[in-house]
């Protein structure tokens, strides 16, 4: 109960775990954590982040931070960024990464599926035109293999490149050498990772830190 005492507005919160799945307790240890990153202002900005050490090791990182402050990740049909967000985003924002819960129907399970797809397509279509072409496929990449010294960057664009048209001989079949893959949609995302265990893989490392570590 102690990390409920400081939290105002117990009912507004009792919604939001309705809505984001966590528990009482869950949202007052990161209500702890957003007070912490924002160094207990009521709004988190973007350089909030950068005092994470776990998540500035984080090859993607400027994706996942940039989710943050994706409108399309807690409004519903609302696109474009925002420049701060309140704990309310914050909270919606992490439910993305909490694993689904074991007590739940095969429809609540698909359900949750597909808003953890849409979350991760949302962080690769960078543009907000509804595919993820090769550009920013080969951005995602390339940043993946920025760690590496012994790449030339012409060989993570042809890692890249190479990815990519797989992943679209896969959602579009066969391609001729002449012709122009204009990118993946989220039907075409959501196929080619059918099977794949994502509710449970999508976490932040930085959740189960200790609070202080975020002073740091």
């Amino acid at each position: 109960m102690g990390a409920l005492q400081s939290i105002p507005g117990q009912q507004e919160y009792a919604d939001l775990a309705e809505r984001t799945g966590f528990s009482l307790e869950q949202i007052g240890v990161l209500h702890k954590r957003f007070k912490q990153l924002s160094h207990n202002e009521a709004t988190l900005r973007r350089d909030h982040f950068n005092g994470i050490p776990d998540l500035a090791c984080n090859p993607i990182r400027s994706q996942i931070v940039e989710a943050f402050f994706d409108r399309r990740n807690f409004c519903q049909n609302v696109d474009g960024t925002v420049d701060e967000i309140g704990f309310e985003q914050f909270l919606v924002v992490m439910s993305h990464f909490k694993p689904p819960s074991l007590h739940i129907t095969e429809e609540q399970r698909e359900i949750i599926r597909r808003e953890k797809l849409r979350f991760l397509f949302n962080m690769h279509d960078t543009d907000n035109d509804g595919t993820i072409t090769l550009e920013e496929y080969r951005h995602v990449v390339e940043e993946l293999l920025s760690l590496s010294e012994t790449l030339e960057k012409d060989t993570a664009k042809s890692i890249a490149d190479a990815a990519m048209l797989e992943v679209a001989s896969i959602s579009m079949g066969h391609m001729e050498p002449d012709e122009f893959y204009e990118g993946i949609t989220f039907e075409h995302f959501s196929k080619l990772l059918n099977g794949f265990e994502i509710e449970s893989r999508m976490n932040i490392r930085f959740l189960y830190m200790d609070t202080m570590n975020l002073c740091k």
